[in-house]
């Protein structure tokens, strides 16, 4: 267990931050067991754009599934990678 933290430095910029982190062992900053847990209620996660083909059929299947949920498609498509994404094991 380590007795004295490193002081964790100021960011310019998140980018900067991500690339500090991806690098260094975040025990030499911060005592873990010492963390609490936070809930952030109103942030909003950071949304990004992507470009995805997709066959034609398999689109209007998702339309059709939206549209009989009242949904957009695009939510819809949001909602199944996520319920993927959680069944998987890291």
């Amino acid at each position: 267990m380590k007795n004295k933290r490193i002081p964790i430095p100021e960011f310019r910029s998140e980018a900067e931050e991500q690339a500090f982190w991806s690098v260094q062992d975040s025990t030499d900053y911060v005592d873990w067991q010492k963390a609490e847990t936070v809930l952030f209620p109103n942030l909003k996660p950071t949304l990004k754009t992507i470009s995805l083909r997709l066959p034609e059929p398999m689109l209007n299947r998702l339309k059709v599934l939206a549209n009989e949920r009242d949904v957009p498609y695009q939510s819809l498509l949001k909602i199944f990678l996520k319920e993927r994404l959680d069944r998987e094991v890291l």
